[in-house]
Formats: structure tokens, C-alpha cells, sequence
């Protein structure tokens, strides 16, 4: 196995470059990666501060840093210690100068200004987190998605990584014993999606639930039978009423949430508003 430092030096939160930093890793098997998280370098007197790390522990170095005397400077320290550095972002920031035809405005964490989109995000999470596992439903026609599934379908998390791309998101666990609020069923501002799992993998999830809680993990709430049943009653209800449904077996939170934008989208560019549903049969 293969074993890398890898450093990531960014004149903000260091979100961003985090998140390449991670896209390309997932193309790499068998590899130890150890990180080196340096956020919010700003000035030379604190890049200068992270050189001894660096030398300490060698390897490559993947930056974002607007400021040009703090990049010549980081740059220089690598050429001395014989370290690789990437400029994350270089290639896409010039590929869109060339086609707006105008220069990229040099502000360290200009993507986190406080500005109308950043505190629209503040209110899709006070929305989402008010709003999960079927809480608040009287203000679910304000909600921009609503995600509905059987328990352990990721809808918690899901919601709130919806939240923190700014979509408010209210989420329902749907359980045969107990019908839905008939408001689920007249939205119609809201997007509602289904998310529904494989009932084998849907076993697997809850009994490592039950257990990581110390509680008896052979219960109903595991029975193979019971959990067919459910999804089956879900998958129903989606159908009655033609909600898109996404199948979480094998995606990640990220994949997920990512299909329900691509979902919202295509419905805000159709300019459509879904008829209420009926109900459940």
C-alpha cells in the first residue's frame, strides 16, 4: 500500500479544496493518504508558520490562494524543499476568464460571503431541522422539497445536506400502522420524493442500528417479512401518486441528494406544479 502526505492550503475554509482533494482520491485504491489541513492562510507571517510541517512531512501540496504574494510564496517554499504543488482551481478560474471575458476578482473565501444566498441557506437549515421525521407538517407547502421512505432510508441526512445547498426540506417516515398526514397528499409548491431500499439492505441497516444502540435486534422492526411489507406499502403510495422515487441502495447521501436537485430542476425549468394526489389506495 501506498502511503502520501498530502496538503491542503487554502486562504478560506478550505471547503472546496477539501472536497477535490476527495473527488480524486476516490479514483485511487490501496493507498494510505494522510492530510494536512491548513485553512484560512492569509499572510505570509502564517504560511511561513506551516513551512516546518511541511518539510517535516513531505509530499504533495494542493492549494487555493487568490493572493498573489502569498502564492508566490508558497510556491517558492515548495521549489526549496522539492515539493509538487497544484493550484486546484488555476484551470477552471482561466477557462472562465477566456469565455466571460473578464477577470476573476481576487478575494480570499469569496464563495462564503455573507450575502442573499448565504443567509437563504441559514434558513433552509433552521426549515429542515424544524421540520424532520414528519414534524411540522401544517408548514410543509412551504418546504421546497419533501422527501418521504420507510425508517432507514437516509432521510435525515439527506434533508440536510439538501439544507446546506439551500433547498428547506421537510422529511416523513411512512409506516403502515400509521397513515400520513392528508396534507402529504394536496401539496402542491413543494417536490416530493420517495426514497425507498432494498429490503434485504434495509434488514442489514437497522439490525447495525439496534445493535450500535444495545437494543434486541430481533425484533418486527427487523423481520424480513414486515420490512418486504413496508417497502412494498411505501412503493405504493409513490406510485398512487406519482412521486419520482429514487432507490437508495447503492448511493451515498451526496448521490442522492444530488438526483432530488437534478429532480427540482428539471421540474422548476418545465414550470409545472404536480396535481394533488389522491392518497393511498
Amino acid at each position: 500500500m501506498s502511503r502520501l502526505h498530502l496538503h491542503l492550503v487554502s486562504d478560506s475554509t478550505g471547503e472546496t479544496l477539501e472536497m477535490v482533494a476527495k473527488a480524486a482520491l476516490a479514483q485511487f485504491e490501496d493507498t494510505e493518504i494522510v492530510r494536512h489541513f491548513w485553512p484560512m492562510v492569509r499572510s505570509r507571517q502564517h504560511l511561513d508558520r506551516i513551512v516546518p510541517d511541511l518539510a517535516a512531512s513531505p509530499g504533495l501540496v494542493l492549494y487555493t490562494l487568490v493572493n498573489p504574494d502569498t502564492r508566490a510564496r508558497l510556491e517558492e517554499h515548495c521549489r526549496q524543499l522539492g515539493l509538487p504543488s497544484v493550484a486546484a482551481l488555476d484551470a477552471v478560474t482561466a477557462a472562465l476568464e477566456a469565455q466571460l471575458g473578464q477577470e476573476a476578482v481576487g478575494r480570499p473565501g469569496r464563495q462564503h460571503l455573507m450575502d442573499e444566498a448565504y443567509f437563504r441557506r441559514v434558513e433552509a437549515i433552521h426549515y429542515t431541522i424544524a421540520h424532520d421525521d414528519g414534524v411540522g407538517w401544517e408548514n410543509w407547502e412551504q418546504a421546497d422539497i419533501v422527501l418521504a421512505g420507510v425508517s432507514r432510508t437516509s432521510k435525515t441526512p439527506t434533508s440536510i445536506y439538501l439544507a446546506n445547498r439551500g433547498f428547506k426540506t421537510a422529511n416523513i417516515p411512512l409506516v403502515v400502522e400509521s397513515p400520513p398526514p392528508a396534507a402529504l397528499f394536496a401539496l402542491r409548491k413543494p417536490l416530493v420524493v420517495g426514497l425507498t431500499t432494498a429490503p434485504e439492505r434495509l434488514v442489514q441497516v437497522r439490525r447495525n442500528r439496534l445493535l450500535s444502540l444495545n437494543e434486541n435486534a430481533e425484533t418486527a422492526y427487523v423481520d424480513n417479512e414486515r420490512v418486504r411489507a413496508e417497502v412494498q406499502f411505501a412503493r405504493r403510495m409513490f406510485a398512487d401518486n406519482g412521486w419520482p422515487v429514487i432507490d437508495v441502495t447503492r448511493r451515498s447521501i451526496e448521490e442522492t441528494a444530488a438526483a432530488v436537485i437534478r429532480l427540482h430542476g428539471e421540474r422548476d425549468r418545465k414550470g409545472d406544479l404536480p396535481e394533488p394526489g389522491q392518497g393511498p389506495v
